[in-house]
């Protein structure tokens, strides 16, 4: 029935999610308000939860890129890695105890929100922008922050670009960027402010984006600076120089876990099993010490590992949830370090270093 339901909801909102820009996301979700009320309404009334269903299911459907480098990137091997995949990978571990209990789905960001309106998928860790229209009329709910983002632009340095280039130096080009994101309207936004007139052309996914600059058909690409660094770092050719600029993003783009609206006891766990990541960061407490921190660490940790005092029965988790979190996949930094720093994205002197270092990666107490 909650699959039916939600079907029937996701058709209702299908252009919200499949429109080539963010405008026609908000345009057409306000006249399903009424679908919308009565499906919560009977949610409400079955009193079941996405969590309950994971755990008698049995794996996490997680919906990923599977091509943001860094973030999620299928591998040879048919494997899942990233810092997105391996998110969804600390859910899992949170609920089933197991964090190889994903399906890793991947998803175009016009596929993304149906896929989660239709239940195809739980959860998104698809680095998407966490928006007052996505918050609202779109539907989805949106879990802590895991990456603090900005959009930038990315040309050649024999183009006469530089890493000190901003966007009124980009009259006349013709720029390239993903289908059914913030991107589109943000540069086009940035770009009218400006006072300079821009070709801009989307494709379905941003391979297609990036493979267009490399043949010249693009004059530049924009998108995440993280995931600029990312394709500067993979797919550079030998005897070019890709700059990225400006060195202040034109945007905010705090990306996170997205799930479907009004399911507190999902969205506890999600968010909760990324609180701990953050938390085990601030203690010290990581995958090699976990045992030894379990007896010995502060009442936070202990509380947070299982031990006495620990809240995660109450949440509808097995007690050890945070244990099996930290020992199997790591804390915050662990996740960062494995990942992004192999592509140049440190921590240090940006948003996403600790709040303690003078960032923005915060969590609420574990009490």
């Amino acid at each position: 029935m909650w699959r039916l339901l939600a079907t029937l909801f996701a058709l209702a909102l299908a252009a919200s999610a499949c429109g080539g820009s963010d405008s026609s996301d908000d345009s057409s979700a306000s006249s399903s308000s009424s679908d919308a009320e009565e499906t919560e309404v009977t949610l409400a009334a079955s009193g079941e939860s996405l969590l309950d269903t994971i755990k008698s299911r049995g794996t996490l459907n997680c919906g990923v890129s599977g091509s943001a480098v860094a973030f999620s990137e299928l591998q040879a091997d048919g494997s899942m890695a990233g810092f997105d995949a391996d998110y969804c990978r600390v859910v899992a571990a949170a609920i089933l105890g197991d964090a190889n209990k994903v399906n890793f789905v991947s998803l175009t960001a016009a596929e993304r929100f149906t896929a989660v309106q239709t239940g195809d998928v739980d959860l998104l860790m698809r680095n998407t922008t966490w928006t007052q229209s996505r918050d609202s009329e779109v539907g989805m709910d949106f879990g802590p922050t895991t990456y603090y983002d900005g959009q930038q632009l990315m040309g050649r340095e024999s183009d006469g670009f530089s890493g000190s280039s901003q966007v009124s130096d980009v009259g006349g080009s013709v720029i390239c960027t993903s289908a059914g994101t913030t991107t589109e309207k943000n540069i086009a936004d940035a770009a009218a402010e400006a006072g300079v007139s821009i070709e801009l052309q989307t494709f379905e996914d941003f391979d297609t984006v990036t493979n267009n600059f490399i043949s010249g058909a693009c004059d530049i690409i924009t998108t995440d600076g993280s995931a600029l660094v990312g394709r500067k770092a993979k797919q550079q050719p030998d005897g070019e120089n890709w700059v990225i600029f400006p060195a202040t993003p034109i945007s905010k783009e705090p990306l996170g876990p997205t799930y479907g609206q009004n399911d507190s006891a999902f969205a506890d766990a999600v968010n909760w099993a990324v609180y701990a990541t953050i938390i085990a960061d601030e203690k010290g407490l990581d995958s090699s010490n976990v045992d030894m921190m379990l007896t010995s660490g502060d009442t936070e940790t202990i509380r947070l590992l299982g031990g006495e005092g620990e809240l995660q029965s109450g949440m509808g988790l097995p007690a050890d949830a945070f244990y099996q979190v930290i020992s199997q996949v790591g804390n915050y930094d662990e996740i960062y370090s494995r990942n992004l720093n192999p592509v140049g994205l440190s921590r240090e002197g940006s948003a996403n270093a600790a709040w303690t270092a003078g960032g923005l990666v915060y969590a609420p107490p574990a009490r």
